[in-house]
Formats: structure tokens, C-alpha cells, sequence
């Protein structure tokens, strides 16, 4: 897998990015003990299928405009709509998506149909670790966090801009910190029995995965590898989303 900034990438019609992450295999959850139980036991997962993931989250200015409407909190300032939305829960997250999905039904992206959806979890952080095996892409240190994003030490309580800090090896920005991502994934406890691309369902389940930490957490929520639930119900000023796009079809992607 040779994902990176020189990968295959489209712009859609709100100016966001979404570069192609590859298939591949990685070590999912907590290698060496310092984490949390429910990062446990670590297990390989194979990523079998390409996807396009967003750059960066979802902001307010792209929320308005699909959905007519802007439930976030920090909306203050001219640079608001530069902001993650946040506030919204899994109800709205859905309704979202099918709107893109309907607006965008006759739209090709690098030749190809496909659709929006939210990262299953396994892609989720394949996509944060970009090939490492770290706390963070970044390395095993604390202190360099600042450069690569927002948390209760730095973010002067508050969301910023999304895109501010530094990217990580394969060009996504804030996987670490300012706001906490809904993924596909019903929450499951731990990782017995493995885990695939595909998003872990459980029948009747009210609980969704959530991940990056957020403006207000502390650096270890932050961690590639850490992670929390939310009720599909749950709006919270720290809590986002960033885009995936999926191809329709087996062909190969091409640069534009």
C-alpha cells in the first residue's frame, strides 16, 4: 500500500478534497498495552477495497449548504463556515448523506459513479496511522501533538478552522483532535474475533463508534488507535464527520 499526498485525489462542488486510500493490511487497535481495554486484543485487518476519504471534516459551510441549516455552536466569526459542523447526531448524519447522495447521483468523479458514505472504523484508522504503528503517525511523543492538532491543551476552547495543522503522511488533516468523527460502526467492546473493512452491525444497537478526540479531550483520546461510543441520539459541540466516497464499479481510479 503507497498511499500519500501524491495519490489520486478529486475536488467536489463545495471545494473539498477526497484522496484515494488503497487496499492494504494494518494492525488495528492497541499493540503494546498503553492503551485501553476496548482497544484490545490488536488484530490485523485487510482493507480490500479502495475508497476516497475527505481530506478534511465536514464544515459548516457545506452542512448549510445540503442541509439548509447550521446546528453547530461555534458559529462565530467570519471564518465559522471553515469549522467542522458539529451537533449533530447519527438521525441528521443519514439524512445528510442521502441528500449528497441524491444531488450527486449523476456525478462522476476520475471516471467514475459512486457514492457518500461515513469510514467503517478499520478505515477510519487505517486512513489515521497512514502506514505507521505509533501512538500517533506522527510518533510515540506527546509534545509534538500541537503540530498536528487541536485538544484541550491548545484549542482555547474552541473548534478552528479545519486544515490548520499539519496533515499526516497520507494528507488527511485532523484525524487527531479538534472534533470526534461518527463512523458506520455499531459499538462493540473489544476486538475478539478480528475485525474487516466492512462496519461491525450488531441488531437493535443504539451505540455508534466515534473517533480523532476532540478540541476538549486530552491527548490520549487523540491516540490513532483509542476510541469511544456515542448514542445515535448524542449532539455534542465536539462531534463531527468526515466523508468517504466509493467507487460503484471495479474500475481503477485515474487522475484527472
Amino acid at each position: 500500500m503507497d498511499s500519500g499526498t501524491s495519490s489520486p485525489f478529486f475536488t467536489d462542488g463545495y471545494g473539498s478534497s477526497y484522496r484515494l486510500v488503497e487496499p492494504g493490511s494494518f494492525v488495528m487497535g492497541d499493540e503494546n498495552g498503553s492503551g485501553n481495554p476496548n482497544e484490545q486484543p490488536a488484530c490485523v485487518v485487510e482493507i480490500t477495497q479502495p475508497f476516497f476519504l475527505g481530506e478534511r471534516n465536514v464544515t459548516q459551510a457545506f452542512w448549510l449548504d445540503v442541509m439548509g441549516h447550521n446546528p453547530s455552536k461555534f458559529q462565530e466569526g467570519w471564518s465559522a463556515g471553515l469549522r467542522p459542523v458539529e451537533q449533530i447526531d447519527m438521525d441528521e448524519v443519514e439524512l445528510f448523506m442521502e441528500r449528497l447522495n441524491k444531488r450527486d447521483a449523476d456525478v462522476m468523479h476520475l471516471g467514475l459513479v459512486g457514492e457518500w458514505r461515513l469510514p467503517s472504523e478499520s478505515e477510519w484508522e487505517y486512513a489515521a496511522r497512514a502506514g505507521t504503528r505509533g501512538r500517533w503517525s506522527f510518533g510515540d511523543k506527546d509534545i509534538e501533538l500541537d503540530e498536528h492538532g487541536w485538544h484541550a491543551g491548545n484549542s482555547g476552547g474552541t473548534t478552528r478552522e479545519v486544515g490548520l495543522k499539519k496533515a499526516n503522511p497520507w494528507g488527511f488533516y485532523d484525524m487527531n483532535g479538534l472534533v470526534q468523527e461518527w463512523c458506520a460502526d455499531h459499538w462493540v467492546k473489544s476486538y475478539d474475533g478480528g475485525r474487516q473493512q466492512s462496519p461491525m452491525s450488531v441488531d437493535d444497537a443504539q451505540r455508534y463508534v466515534v473517533r480523532g478526540g476532540a478540541w476538549f479531550t486530552e491527548s490520549d483520546s487523540t491516540r490513532c488507535s483509542a476510541r469511544s461510543f456515542a448514542d445515535r441520539t448524542k449532539r455534542s459541540d465536539g462531534l463531527g464527520l468526515r466523508l468517504v466516497w466509493s467507487p460503484l464499479d471495479n474500475q481503477p481510479p485515474t487522475q484527472d
